[in-house]
């Protein structure tokens, strides 16, 4: 996993006091963590912030925690550990085939979850250095800060690359405002958030209308690039 970076993950259990458990042992090992207690509140966080993993459990009042996960891969590969107090067959082959990367059953020691999180999270982590994205027709680097669509390159300063590949790494999530200017311009920066507003309107005007994805503007909460 890439060095000096605070990943972020997602705890959804009806017990908290195992949210509680999980968000003070992931803290003290590193990770920045938060929870909730169901499924639609769940929904709503992972659709609003770019968490790096979640901790899904099975049983909760409303949606639980199967249908969380399909509705989540529908338009994301976050990895996500299933938690259940069952744990029959039938349950974990249920998991796994909707999606989900690991199935641990409760009693669980937290450090053995935390070690889980970091396994399926190393899987998820880039082979090479290289920071480049491909998104059909759009290519974005980072190495060497060039942006090519149709294969012809498209002139952009660094922070308008730098927004357009967070947003391209990621497709279909909704990155606020707040998360696009904390991390392109920096904790410190003091000025104006439609900053971001302003450098997306430049990407569009320069990126034009595409028929295999869109930068798309979420009212009231942010922006995404859309794949159709």
């Amino acid at each position: 996993m890439e060095k000096d970076k605070k990943y972020k993950i997602l705890i959804v259990d009806d017990d908290e006091h195992i949210c509680q458990l999980l968000v003070l042992y992931l803290q003290r090992d590193g990770f920045d963590a938060e929870c909730c207690h169901d499924g639609e509140t769940a929904l709503s966080m992972l659709s609003a912030t770019a968490y790096d993993a979640a901790v899904l459990d099975v049983m909760m009042p409303g949606l639980d925690g199967f249908e969380v996960l399909s509705e989540l891969r529908k338009s994301s590969n976050l990895p996500v550990i299933m938690l259940s107090a069952r744990g029959e067959p039938t349950d974990k082959i249920s998991g796994l085939n909707r999606g989900a990367d690991d199935y641990i059953t409760k009693p669980f020691e937290p450090q053995e979850l935390i070690a889980r999180i970091r396994a399926v999270m190393r899987r998820f982590q880039p082979a090479d250095d290289t920071k480049s994205v491909t998104l059909f027709n759009l290519c974005v680097n980072l190495t060497d800060f060039t942006v090519t669509l149709n294969g012809e390159k498209i002139d952009m300063p660094p922070k308008e690359i730098e927004l357009l590949y967070m947003l391209a790494k990621t497709p279909m999530h909704v990155f606020t405002r707040d998360e696009l200017l904390k991390s392109i311009w920096g904790q410190s920066y003091s000025g104006d958030s439609r900053t971001v507003d302003v450098h997306i309107k430049r990407v569009r005007e320069k990126l034009g209308d595409n028929p295999h994805w869109q930068l798309t503007t979420v009212w009231g909460v942010g922006y995404k690039i859309e794949v159709f």
